[in-house]
């Protein structure tokens, strides 16, 4: 068995107790059994964290962990003084929810990322123990630095974005979660008001309470949204794909370039463009009127039945180009060794679309498309660029026809300043995204066989 494996078998209540007393104080005073090892640098790191960590945890932490708590007990207000007989108004300080949950949650990270400093702590003064034991030297400053740079060089380099990925995600995404369970609204918001815990009533809200007859529609729409845009992009790309690699067509690269033209455009350009031309009054119903085709304006972004197909057809137009480009790599790279046996046996184009072409396209591409399907259900730029979520309905709470619920949730975030109801809605994308996104690819065969190899 590994050395390093057998080392870490032994456990840390076999080292309290036959260690000696050095080695027992170092599971109270962190970095004592490097000092005496001549670790001086480890030891004194060792040390120096766990003073610093308990001065700041009588300091700043606890207070912090009780203002998260309690989210403030103190409204900050006006209050009238009257200097040399003149009324003024001071701003009186208060609390403030916001920073009190944000320390709160720092000083809890703080905290747990310490505790790790001190299990690693430990480990050394294990390791020291075992080397004791064995009659060894403990590693020199220098051997340690060579380790760090050399076999755990991957250590080394994680360090930095951990500490990235701890104060500029953990942190905020925690925060956003956290902000679900209270009342921090446009009737709560600081520094004038003070919000507080509510549990999970804003869950309730949101499935029973007033906000359902907002969030059903809109996640219908959603799921509807995500499905058609999903599947038009990836059958409508296939058949363009065909088309255009069909033997004896010429101008292959014409052709192909000239689809591609409309993912070289940006695509809010597009988006803006085609919300002008299929306004009421945009050139699509004047050339209709004009040609006498109709008697008045089609609704196609004023109406929400019109709508939803206006976006669907538009974003077609938007992304069937990218699943024309992956198809036309898969259809230029299939064995032509089945197709031309399947043609000796007589099979015609659509059965060897059906049994070869398809099967493989589908097996390559099955992944990608899960993507884009998550990708769809957090599509905000199609919806907000083309409707900007429109038109209104007067049912709905802050959202209208075609709002998607990322969009929805802008516009709690953004107009409504209702960002309890708004982290919720964050929640459940992400749990509706997550939950779809493991289950539709642990079960495609492209999965299954990729684990197999």
């Amino acid at each position: 068995m590994d050395k390093k494996l057998l080392d870490e078998q032994i456990s840390m209540k076999t080292v309290f107790q036959e260690g000696d007393v050095f080695t027992k104080l170092s599971f109270l005073i962190s970095g004592l059994n490097n000092l005496r090892a001549k670790q001086f640098v480890k030891g004194l790191a060792f040390l120096v964290a766990e003073i610093l960590f308990f001065l700041t945890f009588f300091v700043q932490v606890i207070p912090a962990v009780q203002g998260l708590i309690t989210l403030g007990t103190k409204t900050q207000g006006i209050k009238e003084v009257v200097k040399d007989g003149i009324k003024m108004q001071i701003a009186q300080e208060g609390d403030n929810s916001m920073l009190l949950m944000i320390f709160g949650l720092a000083s809890v990270i703080f905290t747990l990322v310490y505790v790790y400093v001190f299990w690693c702590g430990l480990k050394a003064n294990r390791k020291i123990f075992l080397l004791r034991k064995e009659k060894k030297k403990a590693p020199t400053i220098i051997q340690d630095f060579k380790t760090l740079a050399d076999g755990r060089f991957h250590m080394t380099l994680m360090s930095i974005p951990l500490i990235g990925v701890l104060c500029l995600t953990i942190l905020p995404l925690v925060y956003m979660i956290l902000l679900a369970f209270t009342n921090y609204d446009h009737s709560h918001l600081p520094p004038k008001h003070l919000f507080d815990w509510v549990g999970l009533s804003n869950f309730g809200n949101i499935f029973a309470g007033r906000m359902a007859g907002t969030f059903i529609p809109l996640l219908t729409w959603t799921l509807i949204w995500a499905v058609f845009a999903t599947v038009t992009n990836f059958f409508f790309g296939i058949i363009l794909a065909l088309l255009i690699n069909t033997k004896g067509l010429k101008f292959k690269k014409m052709w192909r370039t000239l689809f591609v033209i409309t993912m070289a455009v940006p695509q809010f350009v597009s988006l803006l463009i085609m919300r002008n031309m299929l306004s009421d009054w945009g050139p699509v119903n004047t050339l209709l009127e004009k040609a006498h085709l109709i008697s008045q304006p089609l609704p196609f972004l004023s109406d929400g039945t019109w709508a939803k197909f206006s976006i669907i057809f538009v974003n077609m137009w938007v992304g069937i180009p990218v699943t024309m480009l992956i198809s036309t790599g898969i259809i230029l790279n299939l064995p032509t060794e089945q197709i031309e046996a399947a043609e000796i046996d007589g099979a015609n184009k659509f059965q060897i679309f059906k049994s070869i072409t398809f099967p493989q396209i589908l097996l390559i591409m099955t992944p990608t498309l899960i993507q884009q399907f998550i990708g769809n259900i957090n599509n905000f730029n199609v919806i907000y660029l083309l409707t900007g979520g429109g038109p209104t309905n007067s049912t709905f709470y802050q959202a209208g026809e075609t709002d998607l619920l990322v969009t929805w949730l802008f516009k709690l975030t953004v107009e409504a300043a209702d960002y309890n109801i708004a982290s919720v809605i964050g929640i459940l994308i992400f749990t509706l995204s997550a939950v779809f996104s493991l289950l539709a690819y642990t079960r495609t065969k492209s999965y299954k066989e990729g684990g197999a190899i």
